[in-house]
């Protein structure tokens, strides 16, 4: 029992004596002195707003497309003929020269057999004509006498009144002038012509061949106009009119290119909202399929600013500096471009902040470092 007691006093002691310690020991030490709060005020670079006209560009690029390329058909049938030129690929014709001959020397035989045939009507219709209808004797006669077979028929003289439309007309020679004016018109579509200066980018036809009616023959390009096919968005289709200049140039091949829009397309590709525009261009090392790139000279916007992109604050408002303090202003955002965006909706001479703040929020209280014009 007094082991007990004695056990209970010591630990008694031990514990009043750790008390007396730690008190002991906290009154020795100074409290900690509490910081002072305040606030720290950034210093910025701002940049002064000046309103101006700024012209803007499109960039541009696209395949390169002939502007005059036609397939070349067979309208009648033939054997097709040697010419001076050969109908190859890559064969050069001049405007108005013969790319397609077929054989027409039964067409043409045929055309003398009918033209025969009227020159003997009207010289049997002349004894009667002179008695009936005597003030129009003398057309016929000068007609008669300037018939020719070779060459191609001319019309009848007018007749002077109905009486002498109907004589002429139970004679059948209307019907035989129209048969003969249709077969010489067929004559024609065996001899076919350049319709401009251009080169044979396909020929399916060799000399001797057997053409038939409908057959595709070839396909003849015009090298000297062509048009470059690219795709806007539709957004951008407000900055561009027919004949804004265009700047071209190659990735693989050296040199530069002028051009013009010539036509921009109503119709707007669903899927991925663009618009094509057409651009004229031609000169030389020029060729279809080259693939081109460029600028288009687009409108001028009044009255705004180009700024950096990331400047814009969820792209639709800026930071300026007004009463040392940032204002978020909203602004119209007119264009945007891979480095920068022109913007309306600030006023002239405004200090707008030249670089981004790291938790920026209106109303923040800043000191102007420096201004830049």
């Amino acid at each position: 029992m007094a082991r007990r007691i004695i056990s209970f006093l010591v630990a008694f002691v031990v514990l009043g004596g750790a008390i007396f310690g730690a008190r002991f020991l906290s009154q020795q030490k100074e409290p900690p002195k509490r910081k002072e709060t305040g606030t720290q005020i950034k210093s910025v670079d701002t940049i002064t707003a000046q309103l101006q006209s700024i012209p803007t560009t499109l960039d541009v690029q696209g395949e390169l497309a002939a502007y005059n390329k036609i397939d070349i058909f067979a309208e009648v049938s033939g054997t097709l003929v040697s010419t001076s030129r050969p109908f190859k690929v890559g064969s050069h014709f001049p405007k108005g020269a013969i790319l397609i001959k077929l054989d027409q020397e039964e067409t043409k035989l045929n055309i003398l057999s009918q033209k025969s045939n009227l020159l003997n009507a009207i010289t049997q219709l002349m004894p009667d004509l002179k008695i009936d209808y005597p003030e129009s004797f003398g057309n016929w006669q000068q007609y008669l006498n300037e018939f020719e077979l070779e060459t191609p028929l001319q019309a009848f003289p007018e007749p002077i009144n109905q009486q002498e439309k109907y004589f002429i007309a139970s004679r059948n020679l209307y019907s035989q002038y129209y048969s003969i004016k249709s077969t010489e018109e067929r004559l024609s579509k065996y001899t076919i012509h350049a319709p401009f200066s251009g080169v044979i980018t396909q020929a399916s036809i060799n000399p001797g061949a057997v053409v038939r009616v409908g057959q595709k023959l070839g396909e003849l390009m015009n090298t000297n106009n062509y048009e470059l096919v690219v795709t806007i968005p539709l957004s951008d289709t407000k900055y561009i009119t027919p004949g804004s200049p265009v700047t071209l140039h190659s990735d693989d091949i050296a040199g530069s290119w002028k051009g013009k829009v010539k036509r921009i397309n109503d119709q707007v590709e669903s899927g991925t909202q663009t618009v094509q525009v057409f651009i004229e261009v031609n000169g030389q090392d020029l060729k279809e399929g080259m693939y081109l790139r460029g600028v288009v000279a687009a409108n001028t916007i009044e009255n705004a600013i180009k700024l950096p992109r990331n400047l814009l604050v969820d792209q639709r408002a800026v930071y300026i500096v007004k009463d040392a303090a940032l204002q978020l202003q909203e602004v119209n955002v007119v264009k945007i471009t891979p480095e920068a965006a022109i913007v309306k909706g600030i006023e002239h001479n405004s200090a707008l902040l030249a670089e981004p703040i790291p938790g920026a929020y209106n109303g923040m209280k800043v000191n102007i470092r420096s201004k830049v014009q």
